[in-house]
Order: C-alpha cells, then sequence, then structure tokens
C-alpha cells in the first residue's frame, strides 16, 4: 500500500483508507458477480476520447512489484497475450511504443487496447482465481 499511497497507512487519514478499501471492495465485488461488471477508471478527453495510459502504467508498476510471480501468466502460453492491451500503453520517454508500434497507427491501436482492457481484466482475474 506504501507505493500506492505514496505514504505507509499510519499517515495517511482514516477518510482515504476507507474509500480507498470501499473501492477495492466494489471492484472485487464487480469481478465475482455474473457477468463480471468492470469499469477501470480511465480519463476521458472532452471529445468522449479514453486516455488509458495512466491506469495501464500503474497495472505495470503493481506488476513490477512481483515479477516473478507475474511470469505465471506472462509465459502461460493460454493467457500470456492477455497482458497486451496494457502493454499497447507504455511509451517511452521519447513518445514511442515500447510494442513498436509505429507512430501512424499508434491512436487506432491505444483507443482499440482502452476498449479492450475490460476483458482484459475479467481474464486475468480469472486466471489468477483459478491458480488458488
Amino acid at each position: 500500500m506504501p507505493a500506492a499511497l505514496g505514504a505507509s497507512p499510519e499517515h495517511v487519514p482514516k477518510d482515504v483508507l476507507d474509500a480507498i478499501l470501499a473501492l477495492h471492495h466494489q471492484i472485487c465485488a464487480g469481478l465475482e458477480e455474473e457477468p463480471p461488471d468492470v469499469e477501470p477508471m480511465f480519463w476521458e478527453t472532452k471529445d468522449g476520447h479514453i486516455i488509458a495510459m495512466d491506469w495501464c502504467e500503474g497495472f505495470m508498476l503493481a506488476v513490477s512489484m512481483r515479477p516473478r510471480a507475474w511470469l505465471r501468466l506472462t509465459e502461460s502460453g493460454s493467457h500470456g497475450q492477455l497482458i497486451t492491451p496494457i502493454l499497447c500503453h507504455l511509451i517511452d520517454d521519447d513518445g514511442n511504443s515500447v510494442l513498436g508500434i509505429p507512430q501512424d497507427k499508434l491512436a487506432k491501436t491505444l483507443d482499440e487496447a482502452a476498449n479492450a482492457i475490460p476483458a482484459t481484466v475479467i481474464g486475468i482475474f480469472r486466471f489468477w482465481r483459478a491458480q488458488t
């Protein structure tokens, strides 16, 4: 939790912790529903364009905290592609896709990838659920 909060939990106001825990429980409950209800929190421009980069960077930061565990998903053969819509949103310091997506195709690819993220989250959730 310190990475998400920028501080240890005892230094964070109780109302903030309560809000985070409530959101966590809401997300978990949504994933358990049939069909699952998943709505990642993305930025959206005035004209309705979805911006998922911050969400994807945060997701990958969480993955980087336990890289060995995530190898079970990425190297599973059958589920490794699930993370691709998230990886599509990773951009280097020069504004280039870390996956090598050409600039002229990047905007369309990011739109498609953002739309795929809810299904991706459900697939990843189900993968980990099957592991327990």
